[in-house]
């Protein structure tokens, strides 16, 4: 049963521009923001770019597009694709992340290994879960070197333990899921674990909103985090994972496997009426509910 989050809380939406919002986004942010007005909290709206490979000017547009159709607001963040490029990209804070995991490595020089495995190489030995081998961990392959990623090194029976709002008390064991994961690609860049979890702490969040297929990357952030130079805070993060929504096949919906037909939820549906009424369903209340946002809000003000 979903508990609500008490105050004070500082919570955010985090899409990617990596592809057009679909369903299980939308129905993230609003649940999200219904959280969080509930609880007269601050809601930033957060938008992780540091995927520049897959990001593409029209899906950045299309948050704001979808955030506006929602009838979603939020407290600090940028207004507008122009806003986010001058002020707000994850590319201006490359030097900050680079500077937590180099003091990491200091401080812990057994944390990290470098890791040069190719796609093919990861492809062929991958264990269950996707979990990594492990190939170069014993190799001590030199950090510096050119096309080299940094990977955690998580020790056995490393776990991950907190309780979550919508799933009860959670223990995640980190060694087996998702095993010695990537904290800086080849490119030199922090990776998603690294630069998600100094964000956070940075905004002072305090409340995470998630699908339940990320609960691997809270698990690895909450054991990363002591480890991370001044990020130790997030490990007191409230966490509240949902369900999640798939497609008429079974699947999970995914900006990743977009067809090039697929333009996400504003294409797809006449009125945002369909995400209100998902989320009462993943709420387990009354259809009617999700007339509209405002139902939604009475509705849960009044608790559940």
């Amino acid at each position: 049963m979903l508990k609500f989050p008490a105050a004070p809380v500082v919570s955010r939406m985090a899409p990617t521009p990596s592809g057009f919002l679909h369903l299980g986004n939308a129905v993230n942010f609003t649940l999200t923001w219904l959280l969080t007005r509930r609880a007269h909290g601050i809601l930033h709206l957060r938008i992780d770019d540091l995927d520049r490979a897959r990001f593409r000017p029209t899906y950045l547009e299309n948050i704001f597009r979808t955030l506006d159709w929602l009838g979603l607001d939020y407290d600090h963040g940028p207004t507008g694709p122009e806003d986010f490029e001058h002020s707000f990209s994850q590319q201006y804070r490359l030097p900050e992340y680079e500077a937590v995991l180099q003091a990491a490595h200091a401080a812990h020089p057994e944390l990290f290994y470098a890791c040069h495995c190719s796609r093919t190489e990861l492809a062929r030995q991958v264990l269950p879960a996707g979990r990594y081998a492990g190939t170069c961990r014993p190799a001590g392959l030199p950090f510096a070197a050119a096309d080299t990623a940094w990977r955690a090194a998580v020790p056995a029976g490393a776990n991950a333990a907190f309780s979550d709002l919508a799933q009860g008390d959670m223990r995640i064991w980190v060694a087996q899921d998702p095993g010695d994961f990537v904290v800086r690609k080849k490119d030199g860049v922090a990776a998603y674990q690294v630069a998600s979890v100094v964000d956070d702490v940075r905004l002072g969040v305090n409340l995470i909103v998630r699908g339940l297929d990320l609960l691997t990357s809270t698990a690895a952030q909450i054991w990363l985090a002591p480890y991370l130079s001044e990020q130790g805070g997030f490990t007191q993060t409230r966490f509240l994972h949902h369900d999640l929504l798939r497609d008429e096949d079974g699947h999970k919906l995914s900006k990743s496997t977009q067809a090039g037909t697929q333009r996400g939820i504003l294409e797809e549906a006449a009125t945002p009426q369909v995400v209100y009424q998902a989320v009462a369903r993943l709420l387990g209340l009354p259809l009617a509910a999700g007339e509209s946002l405002e139902g939604l809000q009475n509705v849960i003000a009044g608790g559940i």
